[in-house]
Protein backbone atom coordinates (compact mmCIF):
# COMPACT_ATOMS: atom_id res chain seq x y z
CA UNK A 1 0.00 0.00 0.00
CA UNK A 2 1.31 3.45 -1.26
CA UNK A 3 1.58 6.60 0.78
CA UNK A 4 -1.33 7.84 -0.91
CA UNK A 5 -3.51 5.10 -1.21
CA UNK A 6 -6.94 6.00 -0.73
CA UNK A 7 -8.43 3.91 3.20
CA UNK A 8 -11.80 4.80 3.29
CA UNK A 9 -13.83 2.82 6.08
CA UNK A 10 -17.66 2.44 6.22
CA UNK A 11 -20.40 1.28 8.63
CA UNK A 12 -22.48 -1.07 6.13
CA UNK A 13 -25.55 -1.45 8.19
CA UNK A 14 -27.25 -3.73 5.70
CA UNK A 15 -24.07 -6.53 5.77
CA UNK A 16 -24.08 -5.89 9.55
CA UNK A 17 -20.36 -4.76 9.35
CA UNK A 18 -17.67 -2.42 9.00
CA UNK A 19 -15.80 -2.48 5.55
CA UNK A 20 -12.54 -0.90 4.82
CA UNK A 21 -11.41 -0.29 1.46
CA UNK A 22 -8.31 0.32 -0.02
CA UNK A 23 -8.29 2.20 -3.59
CA UNK A 24 -12.16 1.76 -3.92
CA UNK A 25 -11.15 -2.12 -3.80
CA UNK A 26 -12.88 -4.06 -0.69
CA UNK A 27 -9.71 -5.50 2.13
CA UNK A 28 -11.37 -6.34 4.88
CA UNK A 29 -14.52 -6.25 7.57
CA UNK A 30 -15.62 -6.34 10.79
CA UNK A 31 -18.70 -8.51 11.37
CA UNK A 32 -21.33 -7.05 14.20
CA UNK A 33 -24.81 -7.84 15.71
CA UNK A 34 -26.50 -4.91 17.56
CA UNK A 35 -28.29 -6.24 20.51
CA UNK A 36 -30.04 -3.08 22.19
CA UNK A 37 -27.66 -0.78 23.38
CA UNK A 38 -24.75 -3.66 23.29
CA UNK A 39 -22.66 -3.98 19.87
CA UNK A 40 -21.38 -7.83 19.96
CA UNK A 41 -17.90 -7.03 17.76
CA UNK A 42 -17.97 -11.00 15.94
CA UNK A 43 -15.13 -11.24 13.52
CA UNK A 44 -12.00 -9.10 11.90
CA UNK A 45 -11.35 -9.80 8.75
CA UNK A 46 -8.11 -8.37 6.40
CA UNK A 47 -8.09 -9.81 2.87
CA UNK A 48 -4.28 -11.24 3.05
CA UNK A 49 -3.30 -8.96 -0.07
CA UNK A 50 -3.88 -6.36 2.19
CA UNK A 51 -2.06 -7.75 5.38
CA UNK A 52 0.82 -5.82 7.54
CA UNK A 53 -0.41 -2.46 6.81
CA UNK A 54 -2.23 -1.50 9.99
CA UNK A 55 -5.53 -2.04 8.24
CA UNK A 56 -7.51 -4.29 10.91
CA UNK A 57 -6.11 -1.72 13.65
CA UNK A 58 -7.50 1.36 11.38
CA UNK A 59 -10.68 -0.52 11.21
CA UNK A 60 -11.18 -1.40 14.88
CA UNK A 61 -10.34 1.76 15.82
CA UNK A 62 -12.72 3.44 13.31
CA UNK A 63 -15.28 1.14 14.88
CA UNK A 64 -15.03 1.98 18.66
CA UNK A 65 -15.05 5.26 17.62
CA UNK A 66 -18.63 4.96 16.10
CA UNK A 67 -19.93 2.80 18.46
CA UNK A 68 -19.30 5.27 21.61
CA UNK A 69 -20.72 7.84 19.60
CA UNK A 70 -23.82 6.44 19.12
CA UNK A 71 -23.80 5.80 23.26
CA UNK A 72 -23.44 1.98 22.92
CA UNK A 73 -21.42 -0.60 24.91
CA UNK A 74 -19.21 -3.51 22.89
CA UNK A 75 -19.10 -7.14 23.49
CA UNK A 76 -15.74 -8.04 21.89
CA UNK A 77 -16.44 -11.18 21.32
CA UNK A 78 -13.39 -11.17 18.44
CA UNK A 79 -10.35 -12.08 19.44
CA UNK A 80 -8.22 -9.49 17.65
CA UNK A 81 -10.93 -6.71 19.16
CA UNK A 82 -10.33 -7.96 22.69
CA UNK A 83 -6.53 -7.57 22.21
CA UNK A 84 -6.88 -4.54 20.58
CA UNK A 85 -8.71 -3.12 23.42
CA UNK A 86 -6.86 -4.46 26.02
CA UNK A 87 -3.91 -2.50 24.50
CA UNK A 88 -5.53 0.42 23.92
CA UNK A 89 -6.87 1.27 27.08
CA UNK A 90 -8.85 4.28 26.30
CA UNK A 91 -11.33 2.14 24.46
CA UNK A 92 -11.73 -0.42 28.63
CA UNK A 93 -14.70 2.01 29.25
CA UNK A 94 -16.58 0.44 26.19
CA UNK A 95 -16.75 -3.13 26.86
CA UNK A 96 -20.24 -4.53 28.87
Amino acid sequence: MSESADVQIVDSPSESRYEISVDGALAGYLTYERQGATTVLEHTKVFSEYGGRGLAGRLVSYALDDIRASGASVDPQCEYVDAYINKNPEYADLRI
